[in-house]
């Protein structure tokens, strides 16, 4: 995809999100015994699509303001920062992450 223009990779990317939400939506509608249409499917993953592009704005000027060039998890967290169950859902993976990697650190010295 490095090769494709960026409206290209902008469309795949969009049928890829569409079809991964369909997905999702079809298992939740037959568990639930509902139906969705495709409507429904394209307006919810227009609106996932913009909340992508506003998170990712977000982010880069978390770390644009910190003068970094990387989003890092610090961005992230302060991007989740007024939803305290995501914050601490977040929080708690990135902990365990860093657990992981010091205990593989110390095995590896060892």
């Amino acid at each position: 995809m490095a090769n494709l223009p960026d409206e290209e990779v902008q469309e795949r990317l969009k049928a890829a999100l569409w079809y991964s939400i369909g997905k999702i939506v079809d298992q939740e509608s037959l568990q639930r015994n509902r139906n969705a249409t495709p409507q429904f499917i394209g307006a919810l993953t227009d609106m996932v699509w913009h909340q992508i592009e506003s998170v990712a704005t977000d982010l880069e000027s978390f770390s644009q303001h910190a003068g970094r060039t990387t989003v890092t998890t610090d961005d992230v967290l302060l991007l989740a920062r007024r939803n305290q169950d995501l914050h601490s859902v977040i929080k708690d993976a990135i902990d365990k992450e860093k657990a992981a990697k010091m205990k593989a650190n110390s095995k590896g010295r060892g």
